[in-house]
């Protein structure tokens, strides 16, 4: 999966979502018409964060983690799933 369609699997707005047997609060909000994009999410009752800024330009997309290598960023968007509802 591509840069770009891995940061599309994030839902705009907030949602909750599972990684690694956690449960993240996870927000997402686009900006420039979707060019670019701000993505947070805090693990609800710890302490992980996933914090990062993609922008889409003319050499394609490019991550921006704040704080943290890109790697763990990667791993995040490629696992996450979102949170079933209980009804």
């Amino acid at each position: 999966m591509s840069l770009i369609d891995l940061v599309q699997r994030v839902p705009l707005g907030y949602t909750t979502v599972q990684y690694d047997g956690r449960t993240y609060g996870l927000q997402r909000q686009n900006f420039n018409n979707g060019k670019s994009v701000k993505v947070f999410a805090q693990e609800l009752g710890g302490t992980d964060f996933i914090s990062f800024n993609f922008y889409q330009t003319s050499q394609g997309g490019q991550l921006k983690p704040c704080e943290m290598p890109a790697p763990k960023v990667l791993a995040f968007l490629r696992a996450f799933t979102l949170k079933k509802v209980k009804k």
